[in-house]
């Protein structure tokens, strides 16, 4: 009996039963529609926390002040962990950033940008009034170095800051609110009071997690510090390394200019510094654990399933054990019995996960809470040669049994 005829027997087994069949396909498509579904969602979810950190620049140090901790801390990992009380500490001021810019001292850093931040800022135009999330007072390079292209019109200068200009550029739910359809470029905010002229519109970025990043506005430092904030300690310091390689060397440098010029001795800073980048390889391995996790969970399903084949699989057999004695008593192989029963079980499980694949590619078109998942082909590949495996696997043991049945026991059988 060749492999033609084999595959025939073993179609017209399978088509007898067509509910049985059915049910026992339906086990393996929910399987490897699970499996891949949830390494799309992870998958997803890693692409989007990894949009969020790359939209705040990957190649960023984030210097922020930092007074309270215990003995013991220091700097571990990307962030300069807070480790006790400082009777000497020192504030984040415009002095340390210009410190920074040292290429002596930091040959590692590219952009040093000082930001303060304007609480309370309401904006308006004519009617319409605004409370922007965040108002940011900075230098230009600040929009390189956190990844903020301007859409319509420009950033401001260099001497926009040299000249404290009122000059702003607005995120685009800060025109939207303000403006409507109207075009912002030229036309005068006030933001408490005092009026700044819109520049530029900033791309957009979308939400951060809970932030909306497009209720912004970026203003030249030394015009938000005479109009907003005063001119007190800085709220942080950008800086932007030559290149993603050299964040953790531009991130040692920034730590020994800063000990200095604070007189740190110990691991006791009165600073933290966030690594955009480690910050990322972090959260990435993390996401990619999870992401398995996901799939072995996914994965039970798929062994259920194959527990569904043997079941069904012996349930075949012994409905058609007098069948299996005719055919062996008329001269069919021991073979020829195996490698039928083994068809109908990789058959079941083969389109089941062919099913399956296609129901999990529908999937992805929505969205999972608020996830886009993202599908991968590997997964698609492992799912599916799992599923046709776990059909040879489960399917190994009823098949053994129709094989070594005896013709004269299986004929006696009712």
């Amino acid at each position: 009996m060749n492999q033609v005829e084999i595959l025939r027997f073993a179609l017209r087994g399978l088509l007898a039963n067509k509910m049985r069949s059915a049910l026992t396909t339906l086990g393996i498509l929910i399987g490897v529609a699970a499996v891949i579904m949830l390494v799309a969602v992870g998958e997803g979810a890693s692409r989007s926390i990894a949009g969020n950190i790359q939209r705040l620049g990957a190649n960023t140090l984030t210097i922020s002040p930092s007074f309270s901790g215990g003995p013991g801390g220091g700097m571990r990992g990307p962030v300069a962990v807070d480790a006790g009380p400082r009777t000497q500490a020192r504030q984040l001021s415009l002095a340390d950033a210009k410190a920074l810019t040292d290429r002596t001292l930091a040959p590692s850093v590219k952009s040093v940008s000082p930001v303060v931040n304007a609480a309370s800022s309401t904006a308006a135009y004519g009617p319409a009034s605004h409370e922007i999330a965040q108002f940011v007072g900075t230098y230009p390079s600040y929009f390189e170095a956190m990844n903020k292209p301007v859409a319509k019109g420009t950033y401001f200068f260099n001497d926009d800051v040299l000249a404290a200009r009122k000059v702003v550029v607005l995120g685009k739910t800060v025109v939207e609110q303000l403006f409507g359809t109207v075009d912002p470029i030229g036309k005068q905010v006030s933001v408490s009071g005092v009026p700044f002229t819109v520049v530029g519109v900033l791309k957009e970025a979308g939400s951060a997690g809970m932030q909306d990043a497009d209720d912004v506005a970026i203003a030249p430092l030394p015009a938000v510090q005479q109009s907003l904030s005063g001119f007190g300690q800085l709220n942080s310091i950008v800086v932007q390394a030559t290149g993603a390689e050299t964040t953790t060397t531009a991130q040692a440098e920034v730590t020994a200019v800063l000990n200095q010029r604070h007189g740190i001795t110990d691991d006791n800073p009165d600073y933290r510094i966030l690594n955009q980048a480690t910050l990322q390889e972090t959260i990435s391995a993390a996401t990619g654990t999870f992401t398995v996790l996901l799939g072995a969970v996914a994965a039970i399903s798929l062994l259920v399933g194959g527990i569904g084949i043997t079941n069904i699989m012996l349930v075949t057999v012994t409905e058609r054990t007098r069948e299996i004695g005719i055919r062996k008593a008329i001269g069919a192989p021991r073979s020829a019995i195996l490698g039928q029963f083994l068809m109908e079980a990789t058959l079941l499980s083969l389109v089941g996960g062919l099913s399956g694949v296609l129901v999990a590619f529908l999937g992805t078109r929505f969205s999972v809470a608020g996830i886009e998942p993202v599908l991968v082909p590997s997964s698609v590949a492992l799912a599916l040669g799992v599923s046709v495996g776990i059909g040879l696997f489960f399917g190994s043991y009823p098949a053994n049994r129709a094989a070594k049945l005896r013709p004269i026991q299986a004929l006696r059988h009712e």
